[in-house]
């Protein structure tokens, strides 16, 4: 549980095919073997074992996964020429339909097969969900799965949960919190957070004042942080050894495998209010896609509706390293997979609530801009 894992670190076969495709050397695996073979590119989670086995035992075949870092990272992979080696791509939720789909990356699955599966979901899934439809409605683009509320962590020991959520990011503009929190860097979480922080909505045009805004709070969360590293575990055993009584950017992915491992007073926040339509919290929800590679596998199909079973559901959601809702929740038949110590790891008691607090991550189109701002902040603080 407290290994070095999070979206930050490769976990498998890492740059290896990326480095070939860059080299015009994409991996040829023999046409003839395609029934039998598949491969995805995802989030870590769907790269376990522990998902993987049971489908590659069934199938008789050969699963090759890699862990990705960053969506816009690997969207460029397949636009660099990798949608000749994945099958599948399991990203957040905004990609599919605003990039991968009108860029010709990813292709459509069938709704008769695969529509019906979102009945089963949470209420806020149910078809026709947006994220997972292209912009005309008419083609569906994927099949979610796990999602969470993701802003920032405390130690309910230190900070309560009320005045957390209250204050919201400006908790980290509070000159009495100076040295009393840690940044954990997944750059472009931090970029969001940085802009609600400075009253600013990450997902739209902005305006000149609004990135001069920004640049100044990342300025002032950077050089307050006593602690920066993209290390999940290291953040999460500082917050419980009292060296720091919260964390920039977290949420119920990063606290869960301190929670589920007796931690109790690590609680992922999500602000009650905020800059976003008036909400303050940002919740991600993955979609895997099929890729549009030009020699498929039957398998990706397949696979899709694997992960839909409640063994497998349940398998995703407590895949190794961290935990986290699954849409598939909805259904009785998966959530009664889940124990009350499981239920209360990824704060299941207030999902609802911080859900109806939160927008759904999204592309912002200032992101190059606000990303130069960011890191010349961050070079400040770590010189």
């Amino acid at each position: 549980m407290f290994g070095r894992q999070n979206r930050r670190n490769f976990l498998q076969m890492t740059g290896v095919w990326a480095a070939a495709a860059a080299a015009g050397s994409v991996p040829n695996f023999a046409h003839a073997a395609r029934d039998k073979e598949l491969n995805i590119y995802c989030w870590e989670g769907y790269n376990s074992d522990d998902v993987l086995d049971p489908f590659r035992r069934e199938f008789d075949a050969t699963v090759r996964a890699e862990g990705l870092t960053s969506d816009p990272d690997a969207v460029n992979r397949l636009r660099a020429g990798e949608t000749k080696v994945w099958d599948l791509i399991n990203v957040n939720n905004p990609w599919a339909r605003e990039m991968m789909y009108p860029e010709g990356l990813i292709r459509p699955i069938s709704r008769e097969r695969f529509e019906p599966m979102f009945a089963d979901m949470m209420p806020q899934f149910h078809p026709p969900y947006n994220w997972a439809m292209d912009a005309s409605g008419e083609h569906l683009l994927g099949m979610t799965q796990r999602f969470g509320p993701f802003n920032f962590v405390v130690n309910t020991d230190k900070i309560s949960r009320e005045m957390a959520e209250d204050q919201g990011f400006k908790l980290f503009l509070d000159p009495a919190m100076k040295g009393r929190y840690g940044v954990l860097t997944y750059d472009n979480w931090n970029i969001y957070h940085m802009c609600v922080a400075a009253d600013v909505h990450p997902f739209k045009e902005h305006t000149a004042a609004e990135i001069e805004a920004f640049g100044g709070v990342a300025r002032q969360v950077f050089n307050g942080a006593k602690i920066l590293t993209d290390d999940l575990v290291q953040m999460n055993l500082a917050l419980i050894n009292g060296e720091i009584d919260a964390y920039f950017t977290g949420g119920t992915y990063t606290a869960s495998p301190a929670r589920y491992d007796g931690a109790k007073n690590v609680r992922g926040i999500t602000p009650k209010s905020g800059p976003m339509d008036g909400k303050g919290g940002i919740v991600w929800i993955e979609l895997t896609s099929v890729v549009n590679n030009p020699d498929p596998s039957p398998l990706a199909d397949e696979f899709l509706a694997y992960v839909q079973r409640p063994d497998a559901s349940k398998k995703v959601a407590f895949a190794e390293g961290t935990y986290n809702p699954v849409t598939q929740m909805g259904s009785d038949a998966v959530l009664s997979q889940f124990d009350a110590e499981e239920l209360d790891a990824i704060q299941w008691d207030t999902l609802e609530e911080e859900m109806a607090n939160s927008v759904d991550y999204d592309i912002n189109p200032d992101y190059d801009k606000m990303y130069d701002l960011y890191s010349a902040a961050k070079r400040e603080r770590e010189s």
